[in-house]
């Protein structure tokens, strides 16, 4: 049996043939592999976790069988949180084995050392949830950050790091359930920090997972 039949993750659910909705690589056809779990608790969750995902839907699978299922170059790994599984260096790997490139969706409030040729989103959630604070490496090795803007204050929470972080690509996306007045707020945004960039959700508009 191999390494990679005997290793395994708890999956929340996968697609294939997709495209990312967001960020940097926003229209780029990909695979999702959502794993299962997260502590941070944010309130406006799409996949369950905000009361910690209790009845949120959770499969174990081997790397052989998520392997198996890839249909596209890229694959997205997100959740839940990826970084709370320690099998994640190992799963990244495998999938950059299949000479495939990998992106890693993250709140960085957990760190691990990743192959560096993974592509990381740092999505910092710590103004929500003051117990799961970014980690400091990730400031440094996130290779786009994307806030999720409600209020506008978001980025005075984490404006010590934004000085830091200015050769990086920076999105802001608005909070899907109050989108309108979110998208008014990030205009506002915009003209004060020309160099950063609306990331919109498109795949929820045009009806895809």
């Amino acid at each position: 049996m191999s390494i990679q039949e005997v290793l395994q993750v708890p999956i929340h659910e996968t697609f294939q043939s997709t495209v990312q909705g967001e960020g940097f690589w926003i229209g780029a056809l990909v695979d999702f592999i959502r794993l299962s779990g997260c502590p941070v608790r944010c309130s406006w969750c799409d996949t369950g976790y905000s009361d910690g995902g209790a009845n949120a839907p959770r499969e174990i699978k081997s790397f052989t069988e998520l392997i198996k299922e890839l249909q596209s170059s890229r694959v997205v790994i997100s959740g839940g949180e990826p970084f709370i599984h320690k099998q994640l260096p190992q799963l990244v790997q495998a999938l950059l084995d299949t000479d495939r490139q990998v992106n890693i969706e993250t709140s960085g409030a957990f760190w691990q050392e990743i192959p560096s040729s993974a592509w990381i989103t740092l999505s910092p959630k710590h103004h929500l949830s003051p117990s799961y604070p970014v980690k400091e490496l990730f400031w440094e090795r996130a290779n786009e950050i994307k806030f999720v803007i409600s209020t506008g204050q978001e980025l005075e929470f984490y404006n010590d790091y934004l000085l830091t972080v200015k050769d990086r690509p920076i999105f802001l996306q608005p909070e899907w359930n109050v989108r309108d007045r979110a998208v008014s707020i990030i205009l506002d945004l915009l003209k004060q920090n020309p160099n950063y960039r609306l990331s919109l959700q498109t795949h929820k508009y045009i009806g895809v997972a």
